[in-house]
Formats: structure tokens, sequence, C-alpha cells
């Protein structure tokens, strides 16, 4: 392609004109007037661009590859109707000519080298210290490696939208609720579990993943209750399935018993992502007859004025069935006996607002040796039956019994010794 820097003209810009904020496309767009100006520009546009090759790990173009990571990751109108409006990344006839009115604009970007625009020959084709691919990064580049068109990038960046977002909601497949800001805070160094590395519990496994599989297909699903011995993988199987469902925009959302006043901001901020469907997690959830939360989460499952939106549903775990402490004196008939059962409704009402209770129980003894077993073939080691059982056993009796926990805690003790 012959081009002349010169006759880009990017204030012509639409959808995407907020790239005119970015230090880089700023300079492209209005290069200094003075050499000396141009370069020293030229050389802090690259050091952006360096620094972001390595800390995300991208290479080729850099240039290129910035483009396209401000595409995905800054706010346009294209990716916020794909978010909130559009069936199967389809947004309206007049948007998308704009959308890809802004591409031709932006295209010598994307397809010329960057030492066009930046004079620097070393961005052309650059190489990461470590190369990182997410699998949403990895998604964008075989959506675009074969587009040369504004069109193809059009396309490819709109399915991008459909299935990942943009932002943060791209990036992540986690998060936590800033209560501060009033957003979504991603969680970078999220658990890589997935549910084959969770041992036993095939039937819990098939309910939770059944009723997930339906919530992300858009058909009906329950507010789901994990329940029963501690340490027996109940976070972990909830934290497993953004993994397991993060390409079909399944998102986690942790939220601590303190924040549970923030529901209904929380629902109404990830009403906004109508296209991706969140998943609000409470773990080890238990109240005192005292705390009074626990009736914010009542009100947003069901009972609330505003509706709870589609897109999100509510996953628990807990040790008590009954996530609000009773006591005996509830039971006892000849204790308030015009309130008891005003008092025993209360508290278990919250309990049965979750459609799904799925009770996990602690493992027995071949099922826990089993989860020691694929624990230490995960690290390449493998025990004879004899070993693992003298080895495994003695460690649970020194310590609290059988459980997915004292396993990964026996396993992180044998690494360490050998």
């Amino acid at each position: 392609m012959s081009f002349d820097a010169h006759d880009l003209d990017l204030n012509e810009l639409i959808i995407c004109r907020n790239l005119l904020n970015d230090e880089v496309i700023s300079h492209i767009a209005q290069p200094a007037d003075t050499p000396e100006e141009f370069r020293r520009e030229a050389a802090s546009c690259a050091a952006r661009l360096i620094q972001l090759a390595e800390t995300q790990g991208m290479g080729g173009s850099l240039l290129r590859t910035y483009l396209l990571y401000l595409l995905v990751h800054e706010k346009n109108l294209a990716a916020q109707a794909v978010e909130e409006f559009a069936k199967e990344g389809q947004i309206g006839g007049s948007l998308l000519k704009a959308f890809i009115h802004d591409l031709e604009i932006l295209l010598p970007l994307l397809e010329l080298p960057a030492s066009t625009f930046l004079a620097l020959p070393l961005l052309d084709e650059y190489t990461p210290t470590r190369a990182v691919a997410s699998e949403a990064s990895a998604a964008l580049q075989e959506l675009t490696k074969d587009a040369h068109e504004a069109k193809d990038y059009a396309i490819a960046l709109l399915t991008y939208y459909r299935c990942y977002g943009y932002g943060e909601i791209a990036t992540y497949r986690a998060f936590r609720w800033d209560k501060k800001e009033h957003r979504l805070a991603g969680i970078r160094h999220f658990e890589a579990q997935r549910l084959s590395d969770l041992i036993g519990y095939a039937h819990q496994k098939e309910l939770l993943t059944g009723n997930t599989e339906a919530f992300v297909a858009g058909r009906p699903a329950n507010n789901c209750l994990l329940v029963g011995a501690r340490g027996t993988g109940k976070s972990s199987a909830v934290k497993a399935l953004a993994n397991e469902y993060y390409s079909q925009g399944l998102r986690l959302v942790q939220l601590t018993k303190s924040q549970l006043p923030s529901l209904p901001e929380l629902m109404e901020t990830l009403r906004g992502f109508a296209s991706k469907r969140f998943i609000i997690f409470l773990d080890d959830l238990s109240f005192e007859e005292s705390d009074t939360e626990y009736k914010s989460l009542k009100s947003a499952i069901e009972g609330g004025v505003e509706a709870r939106p589609e897109n999100v549903l509510i996953y628990a775990t807990s040790n008590r069935r009954h996530l609000i402490r009773e006591s005996w004196r509830d039971r006892l008939s000849e204790q308030d006996e015009l309130y008891k059962n005003d008092s025993m409704n209360e508290t278990i009402s919250l309990s049965d607002r979750f459609g799904l209770v799925i009770q996990y129980y602690a493992p027995n003894q071949e099922e826990y040796l089993a989860i020691i077993s694929h624990m230490l073939k995960k690290q390449g080691i493998e025990l004879t039956g004899e070993d693992l059982r003298i080895e495994g056993l003695r460690w649970e009796m020194a310590h609290s019994g059988r459980s997915g926990r004292t396993a990964e805690q026996f396993v992180r003790h044998y690494l360490g010794k050998n």
C-alpha cells in the first residue's frame, strides 16, 4: 500500500473518536512541526508501545497490535451497541456503516508498518520477552489474521465484542465489586482451575453444570446454594465455572457479606452488559440472628420492587443448610408460642429462595486418596497404591479429617519435602 503518512486525517473519526485522546494516536493525528520535536514524541510513543508489548506479551507490528488493543479495550458506540442491544453481534445498518467509515480511516495504521508513522523500524516486527496470549487476545488475533479491508475488520471486531465484550469485561473472567469506586474491578490473578481438576462429586457437578449451561444459553435457571462439609470443593466448583464458560460469555463477580447492601447497584451495573451472563458469588455465607444483611439478599433474589436482571444469578456456598443461625429457643414450644412460627419462617426463608440446593458430603477414604493421586499426577508424581494409602491416611489422622482441602495440603507437604 503506497501511502503518505501526512495524508492521514484521524479527525474525521466518528464512532471511535475517543481514540484521539490516546497519546500515541494523537501524535499520529497531529505530528510535530519540527524534526526534533517529532523525534522526541516518536520516542515517547515507542516507549508506550514497547511497555504495553512487554506487559501484555504482544508482538508483530506494534502500531497495529496497539490499535487493535485500543479498539477492544476502549469504549466505542459499536461495542456498546453489541453489548446492550444487539443479538449475535448484529448492529443497525447505519451504525455499521459509520463503524466501517472509521475503520477505513484507521486502515493504514492496521495495514502498514509502524515505522511508516513513527520512523522506528524496531517497532515493525517486535518480539516480546515473554509472549502471553490470553484466550481473548488469541481469539482477536485469529479473527483479524486474514482481515485487510475495513469491512473485514468491522466483522472481526463485532464478532469479538459479541463473544468477549470490551474493556475489562473481555479481559477478566472474575471481578470484585469496588464499593468505593462503584464499579467492577477485574481480578488479574484468578485461579486457573477447571472442573476436571475436581475429583469425585460427579452428581453435584452434573447439577451445577446443567443449571449453569441453561443460564449461559439463555434458558431458565435457578439461583444455587452449595452446602455441606468444609473443604469439599464447593467454592472451587463455582470458580471453575468461570473458566469453563468464559468464551460463552460467563463472568464471576465475588461479593462479600458486608457488601450485600450494594446488591441493587451491582445488579444495575450488570444489567448494562446484556450479552454477558454473570454469577454473583457469595462464598462461605452464613448469618447470625443479629445480622441484617440477609434482608438485602432476600430482596435481591426475589421479592424486590425491581426485577432481577435476566443475565444475573446468585451462587452461594455455605457449611450451613439454613443460612441464618437458628437456636433451640426458636423451636421450644413454650417460648414465645405466639411468634414461634414467624421466627422459624424467617430463619429458613432465605435458603428457600435458592431454587437449586446441592449437597456436598465429606469424601470416603477411596475418594480422598483419588484426589491426592490426581493432584500428584498433575505434578508428574505417581505413588504406588500402598505408599499412597500409608502417606495419605497418616496425614488425614494428623489433621482435620478427609476433605479435598486436606488432600491439597498433603500434596503441598509432599511436594515440599521431595
